[in-house]
């Protein structure tokens, strides 16, 4: 049973661009190891901005500065 976790920031993904995500990383799996999907698990977890940092700072800060 394959476990894929996805983390992005909250910084608008749609629900249709999740279930893309979801369904391409599945068939990925299939395509490339030959997985089940129906026991393939995929979790999109999304991170405040605040919360994720590059470098030394937060990506809330980087957007700010056009990093």
């Amino acid at each position: 049973m394959p476990y894929v976790n996805i983390k992005i920031t909250r910084e608008g993904a749609t629900a249709e661009q999740k279930a893309q995500l979801i369904s391409g990383v599945t068939q990925l799996l299939v395509d490339v190891l030959n997985k089940n999907p129906n026991t393939t698990v995929v979790v999109i977890d999304e991170v405040e901005t605040d919360n994720w940092g590059i470098g030394g700072e937060s990506i809330t800060v980087r957007r700010q500065a056009g990093k």
